[in-house]
């Protein structure tokens, strides 16, 4: 979901309840109150205060954290004068980083701006602390605190985005350390087994990863969560009674010409295991290398298993069952390779 203004059906004490007291001058208009009583009540020392264009707070003191989101989502909701013109809108960035409560970031009270997510095609202008982002994908949202904010993988980019345009990483505000934690998070957050596949997506598409401190730390997050699913691979294989097969050994052949290097192989029955190859290919470069090497070793006659650490978490037994299988078949007239252990 991303937010539309809510249509004329609520009275204006709902609405206000609804929405922490924020109001649109639409919203206004279309239950009644006038232009000049609005202006009336937002003089000095009056009941309300205009927050934004068009964006009112009903009552006198200083707006909360909270209202604040929603003066912004409001403002950037709003498309035209009319209570009927409404388009989709949600927060993204480092506030709403801070709004799923990332420990890893400011908590709500400290974030100073607010970046808003529309479609490409509005027009619409910054304005105080909002700070409009446009996008020409499909908006999608997560309703948090009843505000409407990009789904965490997004946001989080958004987020690296708006360091990076504010020269943060350069002046040194943001340091490796913060930047590898708001990413662990962002995985641990996004769960499903496919967290880190989908933040590694994300940053891909955002062009993120030229940036060489993000890359660094993807790089580091991949590396980690390849060794866990390694290290329960182990472990299964020991359960199910199989051989220790060599860990990243290169395959050559006899004349020299390199083959792969398997995560796992058994070189005694020309069986090799990749586990999760996608993880640890960032760039399509490094992507079709992997690819290069398990076709080359199934070319060659070594049995390929693609393991996954979500189906290994889901379904240990079935993934056991798979490699004893692979085992007891072997590879087929497996050309005779040179290994070398690492």
């Amino acid at each position: 979901m991303s937010y539309q203004i809510p249509s004329q059906s609520l009275s204006l004490e709902e609405l206000a309840r609804r929405q922490q007291n924020v109001i649109t001058a639409s919203q206004l208009r279309a239950r009644g109150v006038p232009t000049r009583v609005v202006s009336e009540h937002c003089r000095r020392g009056g009941p309300w205060r205009r927050m934004l264009p068009r964006v009112y707070l009903l009552q006198e003191s200083e707006p909360t954290p909270e209202q604040r989101m929603w003066a912004a989502l409001l403002y950037a909701a709003q498309n035209g004068r009319d209570e009927g013109g409404r388009e989709g809108a949600v927060i993204t960035g480092a506030a709403a980083l801070a709004l799923y409560g990332f420990v890893s970031m400011p908590r709500l009270p400290a974030v100073t701006g607010v970046e808003v997510l529309v479609p490409r095609q509005r027009r619409l202008r910054d304005a105080g602390e909002v700070r409009i982002r446009r996008t020409e994908r499909e908006l999608v949202a997560r309703s948090v605190h009843g505000l409407a904010c990009a789904p965490v993988a997004r946001a989080v980019c958004d987020a690296i985005r708006e360091w990076t345009d504010a020269g943060a990483f350069d002046a040194g505000v943001i340091g490796p350390g913060l930047l590898r934690s708001v990413l662990r998070e962002a995985v641990s957050r996004i769960g499903s087994g496919g967290g880190l596949r989908e933040l590694s997506t994300e940053l891909a598409e955002a062009g993120l990863l030229e940036e060489a401190r993000v890359r660094a730390a993807l790089d580091e997050l991949l590396a980690a969560e390849r060794e866990s699913v390694l290290d329960r691979l182990g472990e299964l294989i020991d359960e199910w009674l199989l051989p220790a097969p060599l860990a990243g050994p290169e395959l050559r052949m006899r004349g020299g010409t390199y083959v792969a290097v398997p995560d796992l192989y058994w070189p005694q029955v020309g069986v090799a295991v990749e586990v999760d190859s996608d993880l640890r290919c960032v760039s399509e470069g490094e992507a079709a290398w992997v690819r290069g090497g398990q076709h080359r070793m199934e070319y060659l006659g070594v049995r390929v298993v693609h393991v996954s650490g979500q189906r290994l978490a889901a379904e240990p037994d079935a993934v056991g069952g798979e490699l004893r299988e692979a085992f007891r078949a072997g590879g087929e007239d497996v050309i005779e390779l040179l290994v070398t252990e690492r």
